[in-house]
């Protein structure tokens, strides 16, 4: 999340809540594609943390990369926190432990996807060597104690760091160790929202598993091939989750909101300041009933940014996000916008993932997202293994990006992007089972490799 919201136009009634998710609809000649990615820097020397302050630390490199670009500041309380393209509507953004995130501007195809990337790791190199700093691309760091990593100036950040271990285990992990890469997708109308909602939840194991990239805590193996996967699964269940009640008669635009209503909250932001409202749902809010706020009642940046506090594998806004993946290095980066692409923008690939899914219950779905963190390919739903699954979906994906037919300058279509994923499948193989292969092997016990071989 890079900026909150600024939009103070206070709620009068339910049906505004449900109008701000019905304004993302928008006919298919206007879809677009946001990516969005986050990377672990570290310093190149001695491969350690690296803080906010100070000449070499994180502060410093979003001030370079604010003279380069020429992009907004976003401040708080005097401390750097991100950067906003006002032309293009990307941006530069921190999680909790200093992992670097792009949130890609809204584009047409992979393609651009691609270049947006390409100028974002060329313009983050010029300004991060300088300073010492390198980037992993990893699922979670493999080698740093949670005590070790920094914590970044953010308000909110303060609120859910306090509020983190009350309601799960690893919320604190979740926050400063690990790191994602998501798929931001666009729907026509309220059935087509639903349909894309259903396939993506019930897909997103597969894609957990076809993105498994974080086998290593503390410098050993966890036990897991996603193990920021399973993290997910004992952050904090209230906003988390497969959402099975999305797969019920009655769900669209509404649902959501009804649901939305009822998580827990973080903060409420008023001017500079975060309030400290962690706990208190959002309907008592709109019904003026915060005990931290008595009688006040929310905004639509209230509204918008509580949204953005909601975390189940797939997330409706005025989009759908997909965020069901590892961290990956640079060259597998495109291969997500690719895959959900070419599943959700096909009408024909769209019907065959919901064929495939469409007779799975709640209780299997669930079990298979219970499964995928460890298992990866080996897990299965019904009486097919998860890597049966994945094959089928990648074929469907490649058949949708031909018939999207939206080539390069070369001639070549977004399946191109495809092809990392393509080599996971003939090799069996997870990322995480390569590394794992390579701990054992060439790396001789030894997670530091990775930052060699996994940097940006």
């Amino acid at each position: 999340m890079a900026r909150d919201q600024i939009d103070m136009t206070p709620l009068q009634s339910r049906d505004e809540l449900v109008a701000w998710l019905e304004a993302g609809v928008k006919p298919p000649s206007a879809f677009r594609i946001g990516t969005e990615h986050e990377k672990t820097p570290f310093t190149l020397e001695g491969h350690r943390p690296v803080p906010y302050e100070g000449a070499r630390g994180i502060g410093a490199l979003l001030e370079g990369m604010k003279l380069l670009l020429g992009w907004e500041p976003i401040m708080e309380r005097g401390n750097i926190i991100g950067l906003y393209d006002v032309t293009g509507g990307g941006a530069i953004s921190l999680e909790p432990g200093g992992q670097f995130e792009l949130s890609g501007a809204p584009v047409e195809t992979v393609h651009q996807t691609h270049s947006e990337l390409m100028a974002h790791l060329a313009q983050v190199r010029e300004i991060a060597a300088p300073l010492g700093i390198g980037f992993l691309g990893l699922g979670m760091t493999p080698s740093w104690t949670r005590a070790e990593i920094p914590v970044m100036p953010k308000g909110r950040y303060k609120i859910m760091t306090n509020y983190m271990p009350k309601v799960g285990r690893y919320g604190l992990d979740m926050m400063y160790r690990t790191c994602t890469v998501q798929t931001n997708l666009d729907f026509s109308s309220e059935a087509d929202m639903v349909k894309k909602l259903r396939v993506s939840v019930a897909l997103q194991p597969i894609a957990t598993a076809l993105f498994a990239n974080s086998p290593f805590t503390e410098g050993k193996p966890n036990g897991f091939l996603s193990f920021r996967s399973e993290i997910w699964r004992d952050t904090d269940n209230q906003r988390a989750g497969m959402i099975p009640w999305a797969f019920e008669d009655g769900m669209g635009f509404e649902r959501w909101v009804d649901y939305a209503l009822d998580v827990p909250m973080y903060f409420v932001k008023r001017e500079e300041s975060y309030i400290d409202v962690s706990g208190t749902s959002f309907r008592a809010f709109f019904e003026g009933k915060n005990p931290a706020m008595p009688g006040e009642r929310p905004t639509l940046s209230d509204w918008a940014n509580h949204l953005s506090t909601i975390f189940p594998e797939v997330r409706l806004k005025r989009y759908l996000e997909m965020r069901g993946a590892d961290g990956v290095p640079w060259g597998r980066l495109p291969a997500l916008p690719a895959f959900w692409v070419g599943l959700l923008y096909d009408d024909a690939s769209l019907d065959a993932a919901w064929e495939l899914v469409k007779n799975w219950t709640a209780f299997e779905r669930q079990s298979l997202r219970d499964d995928v963190p460890r298992l990866g390919f080996k897990a299965r739903i019904r009486n097919r293994y998860v890597f049966e699954v994945a094959k089928e979906c990648l074929t469907l994906a490649h058949h949708g990006l031909r018939r999207r037919n939206r080539v390069d300058q070369t001639g070549r279509d977004e399946s191109r992007y495809l092809e990392p994923l393509d080599h996971i499948v003939d090799c069996g193989r997870s990322p995480a089972e390569e590394m794992l292969e390579k701990f054992n092997g060439a790396w001789h016990g030894s997670v530091e490799p990775a930052y060699d071989e996994y940097a940006f």
